[in-house]
């Protein structure tokens, strides 16, 4: 006799179990966001609040942690329950992402401080191209180490390191990012960060897969036998 079906199994309940997991992880990423995209919201587009939006930006990191833990998890949870792996991976990795984050944000905003006021410094011409050079890097090396220490305990000066080696022995992740990353930021541009908060989660997904060979890497070489 044929194995009797569970309720869910087929492709539409296959389908409805990963549109309620995403919409789940979507408002538990507003919600953990929300203060920040407020404050944000409110800040006047000025170079002199360059170190408030760093502030209000704080928060986005442990949330999109959170994020791709429980958009990871849905690979091989056997319980429809993402809000317990979101708050768990915002539970174990809140600490060890803000040590990376927040100092990010910080040189971020330096370089969006100097970029915006590169006229009134009177430095040379050709200082802009390397600022964008550098923010671009910076940018690329935090989501390599976001990603990096939502899955793994390392130090973080080793997930630091691991960030930046990836840049160049996973030139294929480092692009991808970098075409999401300007996917992000012409969504943001041309409309707002409301419109991008609402799409977050399918953004996340999208980091997520295209670190798969970082992450497969990363467990191959550094964690075998831990």
């Amino acid at each position: 006799m044929a194995e009797r079906r569970e309720f869910g199994d087929g492709p539409l309940g296959r389908a409805a179990n990963a549109v309620y997991w995403y919409l789940v992880v979507e408002l538990l990423l507003v919600l953990t966001s929300l203060p920040a995209l407020v404050a944000l919201a409110l800040l006047d587009r000025s170079a002199g609040n360059a170190p408030l939006v760093v502030l209000c930006l704080l928060p986005l990191g442990p949330a999109a942690s959170a994020g791709l833990f429980a958009l990871r998890a849905r690979a091989t949870a056997d319980v429809l329950t993402p809000a317990s792996f979101f708050w768990r991976g915002y539970r174990l990795n809140w600490a060890d992402v803000l040590r990376v984050w927040a100092p990010a944000l910080v040189v971020l905003g330096l370089v969006g401080f100097s970029l915006a006021n590169l006229g009134a410094s009177g430095v040379p011409g050709w200082y802009a191209p390397v600022l964008l050079v550098i923010g671009a890097g910076l940018l690329l090396w935090t989501v390599n180490v976001l990603v990096i220490v939502s899955f793994f305990g390392f130090r973080a000066r080793d997930s630091a390191r691991l960030a930046a080696y990836y840049l160049a022995a996973r030139p294929l992740v480092a692009l991808g990012n970098l075409s999401l990353l300007v996917l992000a930021g012409g969504v943001i541009v041309l409309t707002n960060e409301a419109l991008f908060g609402m799409f977050a989660v399918v953004w996340l997904a999208f980091v997520l897969r295209n670190a798969g060979p970082l992450l497969a890497d990363v467990e191959e070489r550094f964690t075998a036998g831990a």
